[in-house]
């Protein structure tokens, strides 16, 4: 291995000559003018049908899914949770409709993935399949369980101890990420499978908010959101069983500030190292298929990388080289180097989150928002999508116009235009 530095003018002619002599190690196409076989009627049906069917691990898609994504649930767990509570004593001459302000007691966020939100397709699809998997009818916008009313009105006809509350079903689990790539299947030929890509990350929703009230002596369902309720009226102790002056009533067992969020882990992982990047010789464009336009980094460290025409004053900006390449499962993983600046494609730390967010480059640090798995069509195409590793996002575009950002999109960009061709220069 050794460092990436700036090259002469002489030294970047040598460097192509190089590079359009040298075959990819990665098993991509080679060749401008590699393209698949004309699909057979037959073949073209079946893609067709495959595109208009639900993904699923181990179905058919086609190169127009090579830049999209869709999840699939990997566990799930439903537990009754009291949100609100409070603790309230009535006597003979209280009884009838009262209104009562509860304590909150916990905060349930509803939060898909890494964003700590709700934002763009793939996590409304990820909740979506959620509830269907699970039967419950959840939160699939960004919500809290703290911006509900606190007030609980309830008819008493006995006087007692009760315990009123609000509370609902914490649905929490994983989900993992469908990814389109090549499959070599059992007679050797290659096709088009989702498989399960490298993305992964975890879910928080809650179903609508039920509230009541129950007293020590009711006989209530087991693991039931009353049965949680009535964990915290204190049964069997002197507070039950005191007589108390009608109104509230403190409880040992429900605390009247919730307890501080645990923050979630961070998936990002940020080291760098020190060592220079390995970079294979081949120099690629990344272009929209079929078309002039392709990936041209920026100048300037405020800029996004772009979609271009190449010309003979694109100075390198549109060459870019894989580097540390990976293999898993079919899937390669890299840095994309940028001969023109000499940085890598990444998306800005501070944005990273967003939906559309765009790409640009910077100064090499290989930490994961500088990683990208590259999902590959058969042999003999060179169509592929990319997908950050940080972010689990797909590389896209809105629309093909030159100066066009490319952008992040979580579910990718379902019209196929998230679909490149990795070009050997």
């Amino acid at each position: 291995m050794r460092p990436i530095r700036p090259v002469s003018r002489m030294g970047r002619t040598l460097m192509a000559c190089a590079a359009s002599a040298a075959v990819a190690t990665v098993g991509l196409a080679v060749s401008p003018a590699a393209a698949a076989p004309a699909a057979t009627a037959a073949a073209a049906a079946h893609a067709k049908a495959a595109a208009t069917a639900q993904a699923e691990s181990g179905g058919a898609c086609t190169a127009a899914d090579l830049g999209t994504r869709h999840p699939y649930i990997k566990s799930s767990e439903v537990t009754p949770t009291i949100t609100h509570f409070k603790g309230w004593y009535v006597t003979s001459g209280s009884t009838g409709s009262q209104t009562v302000t509860t304590s909150v007691q916990t905060t349930i966020t509803v939060s898909v993935g890494l964003t700590g939100k709700v934002e763009g397709n793939f996590a409304v699809e990820t909740l979506g399949k959620v509830g269907a998997s699970l039967g419950l009818d959840v939160k699939m916008s960004y919500t809290s369980t703290s911006t509900e009313s606190t007030a609980v009105t309830w008819n008493f006809r006995d006087p007692g101890y009760y315990g009123l509350y609000k509370g609902t079903k914490k649905v929490t689990g994983t989900y993992g990420s469908l990814n389109c790539n090549r499959v070599q299947q059992g007679d050797g030929s290659w096709a088009l499978k989702w498989i399960e890509g490298s993305d992964t990350g975890s879910y928080t929703t809650y179903t609508a908010l039920e509230e009541g009230a129950v007293r020590c002596e009711d006989k209530v369902p087991a693991n039931s959101i009353m049965r949680k309720a009535q964990a915290l009226l204190d049964c069997g102790s002197g507070t039950a069983a005191a007589e108390h002056p009608a109104g509230p009533v403190a409880s040992a067992k429900a605390p009247a500030t919730p307890a501080p969020a645990t923050p979630a882990p961070a998936k990002r992982t940020a080291a760098k190292r020190a060592a220079a990047l390995n970079c294979q010789p081949a120099v690629y464009k990344i272009e929209v298929p079929g078309k002039p336009l392709n990936w041209s980094a920026p100048l300037l460290a405020n800029d996004g990388i772009r979609l271009r025409e190449s010309t003979f004053m694109s100075a390198h900006l549109d060459n870019w080289r894989l580097c540390d390449v990976t293999e898993r499962n079919g899937v390669i993983e890299a840095a994309l180097w940028n001969w023109g600046n000499g940085g890598c494609a990444t998306v800005p730390a501070n944005i990273a989150n967003q939906e559309q967010a765009y790409l640009t480059t910077a100064t090499c640090a290989q930490d994961d928002l500088q990683r990208f798995s590259i999902y590959r069509d058969v042999p003999g195409s060179s169509k592929i999508g990319i997908q950050n590793k940080y972010t689990g996002f797909m590389m896209g575009h809105d629309r093909y116009a030159d100066g066009e950002l490319i952008r992040q999109y979580s579910s990718g960009r379902q019209d196929g235009t998230g679909t490149y061709t990795l070009t050997a220069v």
